[in-house]
């Protein structure tokens, strides 16, 4: 069967393209066009297998049922997975989502925006590297619809869907002090990001509330690109007699894997020796050895909220939705911490 396009369908029915065009987008009441004909031109679609250009349907609407989503990367499974929920949810709005990475680059981050802009998006979805406030303030500026994900910048005001990670970190550090630990390191990579400073004051609080000591030769600041070659000497210093730590914050999912890998290499044994934690998982935390006791993030949430807000904004619902958004992360308690 041939492909059927709006023309062939106003030539057969010896209708108006502009007729037939308006009842196939839903507008033919308000158009005053009889129930009789929009019956006909419907029947026909679906008898022909009608599939309506999405780009020219969304002009025609003066949208192009697009949504931006801007990610720091989208190798990363945090924000893989954050894409795969907001792919889903758009789609049951009828909005279809495209996707780059900045690769934490400011400079990235704003040519990508203004690329969006050029494609006609209906609005952005970003994970900001928190260092291009100017584009921020021009997106708000121009009442263009866009939310803030994972990060925001405090003193904008913006919709956004963050995690609350400073009492994420709080409570997996608590946990093992529950479990008796008192001499806790962290390790976590160098950032001006909030979310990773809320999880170092985080941690440094529940150290404080439990009358510990805070000690800087405990945490240790890793490059953010070579924090693998970093890890083994910071491993080193936490376990060596004089420091001797019985326990590791790990601020990522991608430092805990690495930093388990360096104490099973220096035959450390986890909880025995050393318990950890991790401030976000990987799929398989609860499969290695020992399992890892995780602070999870709500990944299904952060996507579906930061659809539903845009989309209302986009459309302007005026549903009442929360648009500022602080998401609580899950304790998932295993066998790492010394249960």
């Amino acid at each position: 069967m041939k492909k059927m396009y709006l023309k062939d369908i106003a030539s057969d029915l010896n209708l108006s393209k502009t007729a037939v065009s308006l009842v196939l987008n839903n507008r033919g009441n308000e158009n005053k066009i009889s129930q009789k004909t929009q019956k006909r031109i419907i029947d026909y679609a679906k008898k022909h297998n009608y599939k309506p250009n999405q780009l020219a349907r969304g002009l025609s609407r003066g949208k192009s049922e697009t949504i931006g989503l801007i990610i720091p990367n989208i190798s990363d499974i945090f924000y893989a997975k954050i894409a795969s929920h907001i792919e889903k949810k758009a789609k049951l709005y009828g909005y279809t989502v495209v996707y780059s990475s900045s690769n934490e680059n400011p400079e990235i981050e704003s040519e990508l925006i203004r690329s969006m802009l050029n494609r006609q998006v209906d609005g952005l979805i970003i994970a900001s590297t928190q260092q291009n406030q100017s584009d921020i303030q021009i997106l708000k500026d121009l009442n263009f619809p866009f939310v803030l994900i994972d990060r925001h910048y405090p003193n904008i005001e913006t919709n956004f869907v963050i995690v609350d990670n400073f009492g994420g970190t709080k409570d997996i550090t608590q946990h093992l002090i529950k479990n008796g630990r008192r001499k806790i390191g962290f390790i976590t990579i160098k950032s001006n990001l909030d979310a990773i400073e809320q999880r170092l004051l985080g941690y440094q609080d529940a150290i404080k509330a439990n009358n510990l000591e805070i000690k800087s030769e405990n945490i240790k600041q890793l490059d953010v690109v070579d924090y693998q070659k970093e890890m083994k000497q910071a491993i080193s210093d936490l376990v060596k007699p004089s420091v001797n730590v019985d326990a590791i914050v790990f601020s990522t999912h991608y430092l805990t894997a690495s930093g388990l890998r360096e104490l099973k290499l220096l035959k450390f044994k986890v909880p025995q020796q050393v318990a950890l934690v991790s401030f976000d998982e990987l799929g398989a935390f609860d499969l290695v050895e020992p399992p890892i006791t995780t602070s999870k993030q709500p990944v299904l949430d952060i996507g579906n909220l930061a659809v539903e807000i845009l989309v209302n904004d986009i459309e302007n619902k005026n549903l009442k939705i929360e648009n500022k958004n602080v998401l609580k992360t899950k304790l998932l308690i295993r066998k790492s911490c010394g249960i």
